[in-house]
């Protein structure tokens, strides 16, 4: 059995490490889990380790999960693909959508955002390479994109988000992030009140930290192999 509590302990010095070497204060990377896939059981052992921020692909077992747990100091955020017909269950369920490409998405996620809630915080994901599995608003069509969502009432623009292709060397990993970095302090420099950089995972956390990450998304690393998948 995975050993979650250790895996953790180990991200997390990671982050420390990270956050050293380039002069930040470990305190300013949020450690997001990335449970998807992964049972109830395994977010229980994460839970009791203290983490409370978990991220979630799939959305009905995204909903299950929530359901069981019933914890209201948990924070799920939705980091995948996003369909329009999806909306209003993410809108009802998460703290955080990571993956908004598009405005109709976005004003559909703040209509639907249940009266009462808190704002629904959400990412701009932006296709930094040129993979075309990969979804994403393109770099130069973010600006537009965040001045049609900044407005609304029922979402809150935190920031962006990125997945870019795989890279052999930290060097190429800090060149792809620092693209996301780039247009990120030149959006803040226009006026968007963000905050939130969600870029890194398990293979390159190192990388992104050192380009600026102030999220960096972890599932193997933690969690061991996934032991299901939805698609």
């Amino acid at each position: 059995m995975t050993d979650i509590t250790n895996n953790l302990q180990a991200v997390r010095q990671r982050i420390a490490a990270a956050a050293a070497d380039c002069g930040r204060d470990p305190s300013a990377v949020k450690l997001l889990a990335v449970s998807k896939g992964q049972p109830v059981a395994a977010i229980r052992r994460a839970v009791g380790a203290g983490q409370r921020d978990f991220g979630e692909n799939y959305l009905q077992d995204a909903i299950a999960k929530i359901n069981e747990l019933a914890d209201p100091d948990l924070r799920w955020h939705f980091i995948g693909h996003l369909q329009s017909n999806k909306t209003r269950e993410v809108a009802a369920s998460f703290a955080w959508v990571h993956t908004v490409d598009s405005v109709r998405v976005a004003r559909r996620l703040n209509d639907q955002r249940p009266p009462g809630a808190a704002p629904l915080n959400i990412c701009l994901q932006v296709r930094i390479g040129d993979e075309a599995t990969k979804f994403g608003v393109q770099p130069e069509q973010a600006r537009e994109l965040a001045a049609a969502i900044a407005p609304l009432g029922g979402v809150r623009l935190r920031g962006l988000m990125c997945i870019p292709p795989p890279a052999p060397d930290q060097a190429t990993q800090r060149a792809q992030f620092a693209r996301l970095r780039t247009l990120y302090e030149a959006l803040r420099d226009d006026g968007f009140e963000m905050d939130t950089l969600s870029m890194g995972m398990s293979a390159d956390l190192e990388a992104a930290i050192a380009e600026g990450a102030t999220m960096v998304r972890v599932g193997t690393a933690i969690f061991g192999p996934r032991e299901m998948s939805r698609g």
